[in-house]
């Protein structure tokens, strides 16, 4: 019998020790930056377990209250080490978190996000750990909960992947239903341009002003925006600017993103908005201000790959068949990638995040449960 196998499926027991550390993490607000509420409670959780938490010290180049954590539970001896990832941080919160169960599935009460991204992930990493500190796992087990995902992977990008045991890594970060994995994501570029132009009355002397908007109206005209090809998209999210209905604007500034599977193609599309940019302000002889940052870069994991067999066994052995995707959004799973770890992002079967319509069903947070023990089992034996 396969080593998967052997691993027992989750109890009624745990199930129920899942929803309700599920319920407790929701109700902590760990908005990005302030994660450190929630790190406690984790710490206290795996602490009570008898196991150590690493806490690193990238504060500084995070932004967040506290560092990422590392929690190790070995393996037999010989056998191979997974790591798998979860984020403790979430988007802002307009309004307090009160979770209720509604015909099986998780909700807030109140009009605003739940939190379960990436929280249902946090949830099935302590059962493991639960799991695992009373019995050894077939494979070795690294625990990481990262900060300051929700703004660029920077908790994940500061992580130093040398530290790790693991041969590759999982992210239980993708809001879809489960089974899908993560094959490939995208480059995401922001960029900002700031035009300045010259105020005067527009109703007086329109002509002696530049405006700024007028400016950044040309530019936005020109550029191919939303869904360029299969794997690029580009969008203007934010414009600001201008004083008064009766003042030639001075400022106005522009957000505008480009992702791609190809970091390439997205390079080229970031120049070409760029230079559109510079085109505009000439055009009405003005200056502007371009900066251009790059949040993550894209990455490919070979459907080869022994994370990707382990993951599509254990979706296997739990009824589900593995579905292989490309995304553009990007994960913890970027930031490891750039650093040459491997790591695969599977959906967690989480819907809506990032909304007040965000939700998670009892249902698939057993199944993921299920999910994230046979990945041991399947990675002892592969």
């Amino acid at each position: 019998m396969s080593a998967s196998r052997t691993v027992e499926r989750a109890s009624a027991q745990e199930k129920d020790a899942l929803a309700r550390t599920f319920v407790t993490l929701c109700e902590i607000e760990s908005p990005t930056g302030r994660e450190s509420p929630v790190a406690d409670a984790i710490r206290a959780a795996l602490g009570e377990l008898g196991l150590e938490v690493y806490e690193d010290a990238t504060m500084a180049q995070t932004g967040a209250d506290c560092g990422n954590l590392l929690c190790r539970i070995p393996g037999p001896e010989g056998a191979r080490t997974i790591m798998i990832c979860a984020h403790m941080d979430t988007v802002p919160l307009v309004d307090a978190v009160e979770v209720e169960c509604v015909d099986g599935v998780f909700k807030n009460r109140r009009n605003a996000i739940l939190g379960a991204d990436n929280k249902a992930a946090v949830a099935i990493l302590i059962q493991l750990a639960r799991r695992f500190a009373r019995e050894q796992p077939p494979a070795g087990l690294e625990l990481l909960l990262t900060t300051s995902e929700e703004t660029g992977l920077r908790g994940a990008s500061a992580f130093d992947v040398a530290s790790l045991q693991a041969e590759f890594g999982y992210a239980f970060d993708h809001a879809s239903p489960i089974g899908e994995l993560i094959l490939a994501a995208p480059s995401y570029y922001q960029v900002t341009a700031e035009f300045r132009g010259r105020p005067a009355h527009a109703g007086i002397c329109p002509e002696d002003g530049r405006s700024a908007i007028v400016a950044a109206g040309r530019a936005i005209a020109q550029l191919e925006l939303g869904r360029i090809d299969e794997q690029t998209t580009a969008n203007i999210g934010t414009i600001e600017g201008g004083t008064a209905t009766n003042v030639v604007a001075e400022l106005c500034t522009v957000d505008a993103e480009v992702r791609s599977l190809d970091d390439s193609v997205a390079a080229a599309r970031v120049q070409q908005m760029v230079d559109t940019f510079g085109w505009a302000a000439s055009e009405v002889d003005l200056d502007v201000d371009t900066k251009v940052h790059q949040q993550f870069q894209a990455y490919r994991i070979e459907q080869s790959h022994p994370a990707v067999a382990v993951a599509a066994g254990a979706l296997s052995d739990c009824g589900v068949d593995p579905i292989f995707r490309s995304t553009g959004g990007g994960s913890d799973a970027n930031a490891f990638a750039a650093k040459g770890f491997s790591c695969l992002n599977m959906a967690n079967g989480t819907e809506a995040n990032h909304t007040p319509n965000e939700q998670v069903s009892v249902a698939a947070l057993e199944r993921m449960l299920d999910v994230a023990l046979c990945l041991l089992g399947r990675a002892a034996e592969v």
